[in-house]
């Protein structure tokens, strides 16, 4: 695909996707959300690709400040919510379950883990798309709205869904109810960003946890794990310790595991495919 509107790169075993429009402080299109699904179903198939990070062009003084104020324009002009994007839009995490088959959604569907690196503002469907990664870090003193209730619309992308589940019920009618903005310091109060980087460059600080804290884990337990993680949401818990007993028998029987009791018997780190 011709990306116009993203970047992608790779350090190691993490693909990096850029959210790429800096002239427009990387506001989100429908060009940009076709190139952001096209890239992660080309990371899902790729092996070497481990980790998934999205963060906003550096370029840009932003993560994604939401919807290109263009665009928001557009659908006054059509009458109507336009999503600009065309049917053949790549379709990853799609087919897994019902529940993951919707925009930002597909997020739960994916074997790969996404995690946001928010190096500035994030409004809108640029919040909502930080909270549908799996972990999120953020660079001290940005800016995070909902965004919707000073455009006189209702939560975005399943966000009166998600955020109650991040944060709490009290706090997600915080957010939702005033929009209003928080620094990315409170956010991290409301558990909302998992962490803070010590100084601008929170794309650095992230690779380093994932080096640190993801890395050694094996591929097939972090795909499995968060597979667990979303499906439990909507089903119950004799479902899920019924599932994951099925789990354990089946990576019992991998090279994975006997790896891991080994370098564990020898006390030295897991060498996992």
């Amino acid at each position: 695909m011709d990306l116009r509107a993203t970047r992608y790169e790779t350090i190691g075993s993490t693909g990096i996707i850029f959210l790429s429009r800096p002239e427009r402080r990387n506001a989100w299109t429908g060009r940009m959300h076709t190139e952001y699904r096209w890239l992660l179903a080309e990371a899902e198939a790729d092996p070497a690709v481990r980790v998934v990070v999205v963060t906003g062009d550096p370029a840009g003084g932003a993560f994604c400040v939401g919807a290109d104020a263009r665009a928001l324009d557009g659908h006054i002009a059509k009458g109507g919510y336009d999503p600009g994007t065309t049917p053949d839009i790549p379709m990853p995490g799609f087919g897994v379950h019902p529940a993951f088959d919707a925009d930002f959604a597909y997020h739960f569907g994916l074997t790969t883990p996404v995690v946001a690196a928010v190096n500035g503002a994030a409004a809108g469907v640029g919040l909502v798309l930080a909270c549908f990664a799996d972990l999120r870090f953020a660079v001290p003193g940005a800016k995070l709205t909902t965004a919707h209730g000073k455009l006189a619309l209702p939560a975005e992308y399943g966000l009166s869904w998600l955020l109650p589940r991040l944060i709490g019920l009290g706090r997600a009618n915080d957010l939702l109810l005033t929009s209003r903005v928080v620094m990315t310091e409170e956010a991290h109060g409301m558990g909302l960003v998992n962490g803070l980087s010590d100084g601008p460059d929170v794309l650095a600080h992230t690779l380093d946890w994932i080096e640190e804290y993801l890395s050694p884990v094996a591929r097939s337990s972090l795909a499995a794990t968060r597979r667990q993680v979303y499906t439990d949401l909507h089903r119950d818990v004799a479902a899920s310790v019924t599932e994951s007993l099925d789990l354990l028998d089946d990576h019992m029987r991998t090279g994975d595991y006997a790896e891991g009791v080994r370098a564990l018997v020898e006390n030295r780190p897991p060498d996992f495919a």
